[in-house]
């Protein structure tokens, strides 16, 4: 027998292990100062590419007086209960009435989190005689709820339609026999490449296969397509997503999150979603605050059209200095490099101590060995100046890279 406590002590996880080294400037870092481009780290101003904040909303002025407003008028507090029990609100339904309207839909429930939200409604729409087929690279929040399935999964190769007709086949076989049905799960938009998912490839599938199609357009929404509403307006197949998700976190820049579909499912998913039956209401704030941002995003396209402006700019900049940000074709820039773990640290101190450019950086185990991503995300009060800024900092860091210069640590040694 061993005690619970010393066991997970010893093994802190691929992340935890490098506590010690990382903790409170690689991981868990503090940004302090005014939502934006520019904040304070470790003291000193950085430009800032790490921020879901896309359409600048965190401290647009009529953004913070809607939820101050509310905030003053409601408190935190209210409505308490679950929705199911005593947390309903005509704001709540007058919210989730204007999101299925935006994105396409009958209808839509809100959601306390975005993560819980989407295991949630995979454990509420099969069961063990479903099949999930799902996309290799998908968020956490899927793989997650995908683990809790007790029928069978298949997974299939990030956005390859043939790779996804295979598994189509292998689920059809087995629904035949359990007389279940089929579940496919993508992306609007992948959030670490900046790919958008093959949702118009998927539909297509339709006229072979028998299957729903539920969608996780986190980064999508607000971001993409003619009107903002997301990832499958962008590629025409808006009646061809049977459940569309998305979170508050990234374009509103705020807390909660939706799902839209048909009347008759939501309203089955009302009454079983373990995650918002067994939880508090969303708060009113946050509410009242979301209808304003929905309001900017339908009413105010220019947001939109500053992001892109950036978006276009940055990576264009980007490509043209040589570098590799893979097939991205959403605001999500990942640039890509090569080199070690280590290496990745003394670059990225490099890049904020002395550059003054703060972005998140990614390693193995997330991505294979031997490769480096530097992950911005434009948004739309970012400046073109802070565009050409940040593309002169990373050719100075590449070169840098390539001479060996931080296969030492000396230059974060001797600053530490």
């Amino acid at each position: 027998m061993s005690d619970i406590f010393e066991k997970v002590v010893r093994n802190m996880g691929p992340l935890g292990d490098h506590i010690k080294e990382a903790h409170g400037y690689f991981t868990f870092p503090k940004l302090e100062g005014e939502i934006g481009p520019k904040m304070i780290f470790n003291g000193k101003e950085k430009l800032n590419w790490s921020l879901n904040n896309y359409l600048g909303l965190a401290n647009h002025p009529e953004v913070r007086k809607a939820d101050a407003d509310a905030a003053a008028q409601y408190g935190m507090a209210y409505p308490m209960g679950a929705r199911m029990m005593s947390g309903n609100s005509n704001p709540h339904e007058q919210l989730e009435r204007e999101l299925a309207a935006f994105v396409g839909k009958e209808d839509t429930i809100l959601l306390n989190f975005g993560y819980q939200g989407v295991v949630s409604i995979i454990d509420a729409m099969v069961d063990r005689h479903d099949v999930i087929v799902y996309d290799a690279e998908s968020h956490a929040c899927i793989v997650d709820g995908v683990r809790l399935h007790a029928g069978h999964r298949f997974q299939f190769k990030h956005n390859d339609m043939e790779s996804c007709e295979k598994q189509l086949q292998r689920a059809t076989r087995l629904v035949e026999k359990s007389g279940g049905g089929i579940f496919v799960i993508t992306e609007g938009v992948f959030g670490m490449s900046g790919n958008q998912g093959n949702l118009k490839g998927i539909a297509e599938l339709k006229n072979k296969y028998s299957f729903r199609l539920f969608v996780d357009d986190a980064h999508g929404f607000g971001t993409m397509g003619k009107t903002g509403s997301g990832t499958a307006e962008e590629q025409g197949v808006i009646d061809q997503v049977d459940l569309h998700f998305s979170t508050f976190a990234k374009s509103m820049a705020s807390i909660g999150a939706f799902v839209a579909g048909p009347k008759a499912i939501l309203d089955y998913l009302r009454y079983n979603l373990r995650s918002q039956i067994y939880a508090k209401s969303l708060p009113m704030p946050l509410v009242i605050g979301a209808l304003k941002r929905l309001d900017l995003i339908r009413t105010k396209p220019e947001l939109k059209d500053n992001l892109w402006k950036i978006v276009n700019a940055l990576q264009s900049g980007l490509r043209q200095a040589g570098f590799e940000i893979g097939t991205t074709s959403t605001p999500v820039t990942p640039v890509i490099l090569n080199g070690t773990v280590a290496e990745s640290t003394h670059l990225t101190f490099d890049l904020r101590e002395n550059f003054d450019i703060f972005c998140s950086i990614v390693v193995y185990p997330v991505i294979p060995k031997g490769q480096i991503i530097l992950r911005l995300i434009p948004t739309a009060v970012h400046s073109l100046e802070d565009v050409s800024r940040t593309i002169k900092a990373f050719t100075e860091i590449k070169n840098n890279l390539a001479a060996g210069k931080y296969k030492h640590d000396k230059l974060m040694n001797a600053a530490l």
